[in-house]
């Protein structure tokens, strides 16, 4: 379906070309004298390439129709990533360059959101939030205010934080998948 450039956002699927590009970044650039226009920076899905294009905001782009679907998060092994469809119990594989390096964020039941086109798996959508545990900190060092000091710290999955110094090993905490940032401590 056509759609004008200004509104696209990011993780829309276009096709140009009869290729399929997922959106990572959009912007409208409205200069004082001049056309409006909307930059874009796409990935290519068949092979990861990175492409900049640059429309007039009211061009009209062909969005691709993407069936966005929620998933819950089986296992992994040598084929890919597993993944089952909780009404239908359908299983699919992804491929492990569509998951990328979010595979830090997949824990054992997780539910997803899965974007396919025409079957095949193109993008995966985490929760915004996650709950970890910490693996290891470093020790407070005395004299730090209490109001904005942060040390780092390693999880279970491999992501390094920063948490506030009363985070200890062995506590669990939530983080944003957006920016892996503390959130809270976890309430389970």
């Amino acid at each position: 379906m056509k759609v004008i450039a200004s509104s696209l956002r990011k993780g829309n699927v276009v096709d140009i070309d009869g290729r399929l590009y997922v959106v990572l970044s959009a912007q409208n650039f409205h200069p004082g004298k001049g056309t409006p226009v909307t930059q874009v920076d796409m990935r290519r899905i068949s092979d990861g390439v990175k492409v900049s294009e640059r429309w007039k905001t009211t061009e009209q782009v062909e969005r691709a129709t993407v069936d966005e679907r929620e998933y819950d998060y089986l296992y992994e092994d040598a084929e890919g990533f597993h993944f089952m469809q909780p009404e239908t119990y359908d299983q699919v594989v992804v491929p492990a360059d569509v998951v990328g390096d979010g595979k830090v964020y997949l824990q054992e039941g997780m539910r997803c959101w899965l974007k396919t086109h025409e079957g095949v798996p193109i993008a995966i959508e985490y929760p915004q939030k996650i709950t970890v545990e910490i693996t290891e900190t470093e020790p407070v060092v005395k004299g730090q205010t209490a109001s904005s000091s942060y040390k780092p710290a390693m999880t279970d999955n491999g992501l390094r934080v920063m948490v506030p110094p009363h985070i200890g090993p062995g506590t669990r905490i939530v983080i944003n998948t957006e920016d892996n940032s503390y959130v809270e401590r976890a309430k389970d």
